[in-house]
């Protein structure tokens, strides 16, 4: 649960980097699971009736006793959020006997024991049957050091297919690197797709055989909750919509317009609210936004 504190009072909104991916998806209207870690309290039960209002379901073995885990974000007066967290993560192991199209991770799930455990067995299970995404969304205050976080970052991303970070976790992993040194580095280790987001600067998209840089979106910026997460949601959507054009450099950009969008409607708005496909066909009306 995402406690959002300002100088107005404090908000509780359900929040967590894969859940809103998740929330973002089902309400973009593609199907969509979740495998996550909620307790049996008040704010477990608001962070599931909220994924069910976006058609998201929680899968078995997501619910278990005791408290939900918690974010505190504090906002600056520019919508910027600092964050404070009190997790436990813990995972039951599955070994899903049908796969989705995409299967997303990120954030916590993969750095923090023993629940990073069961996500990397997953992925090693899953990663040739089916594409899978991931946003390591850095969070030093929940990491060890740099070194352990880089080198389970890095040891996981041969098993993904999609790696998208915003420029603060691609400068934290790499501080020494450019953002299109960085990209190359993730494509070097098994990536097909990198994606940087640059906030007000847009963002950077990379292939090994193309990199195109997508322009910024303006918005009103209510606050940055969610933001990366919604760019996520849309990117996903985009790559289960993309035809038979693979990953060239007009797909490339079409991604990224579409993310960038999405990203724009969400700042524009409280907490993690990303936009139906109805909002998002209506910001992006010459393309295409079936639901898969």
């Amino acid at each position: 649960m995402d406690i959002v504190v300002t100088s107005a009072g404090t908000v509780e909104h359900p929040g967590g980097s894969p859940a809103n991916v998740a929330y973002g998806l089902g309400r973009l209207g593609a199907a969509t699971a979740l495998l996550t870690s909620i307790g049996d309290d008040p704010r477990g039960a608001a962070i599931e009736q909220h994924l069910r209002s976006a058609g998201v379901e929680l899968l078995p073995g997501s619910k278990g006793p005791g408290r939900t885990a918690t974010a505190t974000a504090t906002l600056a007066s520019d919508g910027s959020a600092h964050y404070d967290f009190d997790i436990r993560w813990d995972l039951p192991r599955i070994a899903p006997a049908t796969l989705p199209k995409v299967l997303h991770t990120g954030s916590i799930a993969t750095f923090l024991a023993p629940g990073a455990a069961a996500v990397r067995e997953l992925l090693e299970q899953s990663h040739r049957r089916c594409m899978v995404t991931y946003d390591p969304n850095i969070r030093p205050a929940l990491l060890g050091s740099h070194f352990e976080a880089k080198t389970i970052f890095e040891e996981l991303v041969p098993f993904t297919e999609v790696v998208k970070l915003s420029d603060e976790d691609a400068l934290w992993l790499y501080p020494k690197l450019s953002l299109a040194d960085i990209s190359q580095r993730i494509l070097d280790l098994g990536a097909g797709l990198v994606a940087v987001t640059r906030g007000a600067e847009g963002s950077l998209l990379t292939t090994a055989g193309a990199q195109v840089e997508v322009p910024p979106v303006t918005a009103e910026v209510a606050d940055t909750i969610g933001a990366g997460d919604s760019y996520m949601s849309a990117l996903v959507y985009g790559l289960l919509m993309r035809g038979a054009d693979g990953l060239a450099p007009s797909v490339l950009e079409s991604l990224g317009r579409m993310a960038s969008r999405a990203a724009a409607i969400t700042v524009s708005r409280p907490g993690a609210n990303p936009p139906t496909a109805e909002e998002l066909q209506a910001e992006l009306p010459e393309q295409q936004t079936v639901a898969p």
